[in-house]
């Protein structure tokens, strides 16, 4: 089962340009690509430990490529990727991604930025790349990557982001920065819903959304819904209350944003070592008035962070790695995020991540499991 791993993955990935010129024999691009993620998988973090378990596992791998070559070494790794375009390599994810996830209607669909912290080239007076990311939050799975330009900001990346994707019946979620009328419409123009954060960069707006639920409440408005829930994670207590009310119609500050349809507010009680903090935030959204529906929403967009994020700081120690020349940051990132999909949808292996990458590393049966139940699902 796991030679049906490669051969979905040849039929994504093979598209991408070989950036080598043909000067005489190399090593296919697409057995290079598989290493890598093998060894992206296998708790590899640099080219140096790809190539060496590369060619530690050389018999296991030619299971399922030639590999006439052999192993490549670390610099054309290094190299190779570095040079490799991103936009096409970009398209094969999304095209795996896709595959994966299947249709998006009602899936909860969260935009973040990520800082891959250790990819900045000071000699070159390159900073450290920042992307941001379209994560599904039901199948943990990242859509699509876009990266930053340089002496830019999230914003437009993600609106960029937005026209990439197709999201038809998804309910878009992101945070306040991202609470802007022509992102609002690039989301309704792709037949999707939103649910967008408000705070102070939108003043006018909060303080509208803020004054409507205070007179909602004072006066028990009966279109005014709200619900009820405690999380419980380890030592930290959290119960949260979240109330929704329809847009009022007689606010001309409302009429300007487009297709919003409700607002609404989360308290939040969090408990920590005995200690309690309160907070409040804000939203709206073109979703009718489901608080409940609307509560879920609002508690899946923290997968992004919780089940991506810090997962590739925390166990592939993202923010540490060094891979800095041309196009390796981005390339990387997209082999790390394939190979956390896999884990994280594996149900053949018990552990936890960090534990599946280590057993992964030491049994080729293991492995070879791993991609054989991830193609089965």
């Amino acid at each position: 089962m796991a030679v049906a791993f490669v051969e979905r993955t040849v039929t994504h990935f093979e598209k991408a340009t070989d950036p080598r010129a043909n000067r005489g024999p190399n090593d296919p691009l697409i057995e290079m690509g598989f290493v890598a993620l093998c060894g992206a998988i296998c708790d590899c973090h640099t080219w140096t430990a790809v190539a060496d378990f590369g060619r530690a596992k050389l018999a296991w791998f030619r299971k399922f490529l030639p590999f006439e070559p052999g192993i490549p070494a670390h610099d054309t790794f290094t190299e190779v990727f570095a040079r490799l375009d991103t936009i096409e390599f970009y398209a094969a994810l999304e095209s795996w991604a896709g595959e994966m996830a299947g249709a998006l209607p009602g899936e909860t669909v969260a935009f973040d930025g990520k800082t891959l912290r250790g990819s900045f080239d000071a000699a070159a007076d390159k900073s450290a790349l920042h992307s941001v990311s379209a994560w599904a939050c039901s199948v943990k799975l990242c859509l699509k990557l876009q990266s930053v330009a340089e002496k830019s900001h999230e914003v437009p990346a993600v609106q960029q982001l937005i026209d990439l994707l197709d999201l038809e019946g998804a309910v878009v979620t992101a945070d306040a920065m991202h609470c802007q009328r022509e992102t609002a419409e690039k989301i309704l123009a792709q037949e999707a819903d939103y649910v967008l954060m408000v705070k102070g960069n939108q003043e006018t707006l909060q303080a509208a959304v803020q004054a409507a639920l205070a007179q909602a409440m004072e006066a028990e408005d009966s279109r005014l819904r709200r619900c009820q829930a405690t999380a419980q994670n380890r030592d930290r207590r959290e119960p949260r209350e979240v109330a929704a009310l329809p847009v009022p119609r007689d606010s001309a500050v409302f009429r300007d944003w487009p297709g919003v349809k409700t607002i609404g507010g989360i308290d939040r009680c969090r408990e920590v070592d005995g200690r309690w903090k309160e907070s409040q935030a804000f939203f709206s959204s073109s979703l009718p008035c489901r608080v409940r529906a609307l509560s879920q929403h609002l508690r899946s967009h923290g997968s992004i962070e919780n089940s991506q994020h810090d997962v590739l700081d925390v166990t592939f120690s993202e923010d540490s790695r060094r891979t800095r020349h041309g196009n390796g940051p981005e390339i990387t990132s997209v082999f790390r995020r394939r190979a956390l999909h896999i884990l994280q949808r594996d149900t053949s292996l018990t552990g936890s991540i960090r534990r599946k990458r280590k057993r992964c590393g030491w049994d080729e049966m293991q492995l070879g499991q791993l991609l054989a139940g991830f193609t089965a699902v």
